[in-house]
């Protein structure tokens, strides 16, 4: 690898506009030698058909095959949502246990409870007048709600999660030290939580992954009981969050978008899997260690080597897409990769995009005048997370 390649990630030019290197990747080196926030060296994959070939595949995990691996950070923090399990038997069953809290039919009959979520907050942001930050009133407070309802956890412990949430996606934001305390605080937040539940099970979701897993006995430890309900609170709390923002955002950021949307409101499905594609600032990536030596796009990448899959770039390729640097809420199909694909897709996709729906369809309904209440360009961007975001979105109505 050179001594030269560009540190990662790029730079936006601003909160929703793609950083021009993506383009000029795909177009001309995409499979690109790039440096990470730790300073270890990767491999970045910009189009469409190398990022969801490398996604698809089994032999490319989350876990280096052994020491002096590269990694994202420095941190040498815990991992989330299940990346302390290995590739075998027992991923296949903590898989098969989260697969059953999000089933179909769990998830629709959600809708109404998250629908009503999402109204008791609309009525408290109106109340408090505008302007107002759709984030902190709406696009931070429900998911959270949610996931927290989910997990049976009592409402007078919901905003700690949002400490914990932030700190776990550190990639520079916070200490070693920061990132090891919110390990240890969630850990043990857990461990109480979850011996209450087994004491004294609920109908919510942590009731049931208990029920579940003391089936297996020790084929599934406690820890990873904690582990999964970390996962679930950084992937079902700190990724819709940001996604309800920029939703919102790359809706008002042009009018006609938001007055076609309020002009056909059986747009809102599509208009979410366009906003999933269209997202310029998804975060990361999705990182994988090659088990295998490959070719990719010409290039032969050694075993061991860790690609990143930028998801963002692949859903703007004008190979997979028509008129893919256009915002099309009526675009179908849709076969974006913001949920992954293959065997490890996102299990939580379905309540994502549950709550996504539920928001335009109440701000719809209830604000139909909702403007931005700043230029689309003075938009400040969450610096320092895995995931990325916006800091703010003022809005008024």
């Amino acid at each position: 690898m050179s001594d030269d390649a560009p540190a990662y990630p790029f730079r936006l030019p601003d909160a929703l506009s793609p950083p021009p290197e993506w383009a000029a990747l795909r177009a001309e080196e995409p499979v690109a030698e790039v440096r990470l926030p730790s300073g270890d060296r990767a491999w970045l994959l910009t189009r469409y058909e190398d990022v969801r070939r490398v996604l698809s595949d089994s032999r490319f995990t989350r876990h280096p095959a052994g020491a002096g691996a590269a990694r994202v950070t420095a941190n040498e923090g815990g991992g989330v949502f299940g990346e302390k399990l290995t590739e075998d038997e027992l991923h296949h069953r903590w898989r098969q246990m989260i697969s059953r809290g999000f089933t179909p039919k769990r998830v629709r009959a959600l809708r109404p409870r998250i629908e009503a979520m999402a109204d008791s907050l609309v009525d408290a942001m109106i109340e408090r007048g505008a302007p107002a930050d759709l984030l902190r009133a709406l696009g931070f407070p429900l998911p959270r709600w949610v996931i927290c309802d989910q997990l049976g956890v009592p409402d007078a412990d919901r905003d700690r999660f949002a400490h914990w949430s932030d700190t776990m996606l550190a990639m520079t934001r916070f200490t070693q030290a920061e990132i090891d305390a919110a390990q240890a605080e969630f850990a043990a937040y857990f461990a109480t939580h979850i011996a209450a539940k087994r004491a004294a099970p609920g109908d919510d979701l942590l009731s049931e992954f208990i029920r579940f897993a003391d089936g297996f006995g020790e084929q599934l430890p406690e820890e990873v009981l904690i582990g999964t309900s970390q996962g679930l609170l950084v992937a079902g709390y700190e990724t819709t969050a940001g996604m309800i923002g920029k939703t919102a955002a790359l809706l008002l950021a042009e009018p006609d978008r938001w007055a076609r949307l309020r002009a056909e409101p059986g747009l809102v499905r599509t208009a979410v899997e366009e906003a999933l594609r269209f997202d310029a600032n998804p975060g990361f990536g999705v990182p994988r260690y090659l088990s295998v030596e490959i070719e990719v796009a010409g290039r032969t990448l050694p075993a061991g080597s860790m690609v990143v899959c930028s998801v963002g770039a692949a859903n703007r390729d004008e190979r997979a897409f028509a008129d893919a640097d256009r915002m099309d809420l009526g675009r179908t199909p849709n076969s974006h990769l913001a949920f992954g694909v293959g065997p490890q897709v996102c299990v939580g996709q379905a309540l994502a995009r549950v709550e996504l729906h539920a928001v335009l369809r109440v701000l719809a309904r209830r604000l139909p005048s909702l403007e931005l209440a700043e230029p689309p360009s003075e938009l400040g961007v969450r610096e320092g997370l895995v995931v990325g975001g916006l800091e703010r979105l003022l809005v008024r109505w």
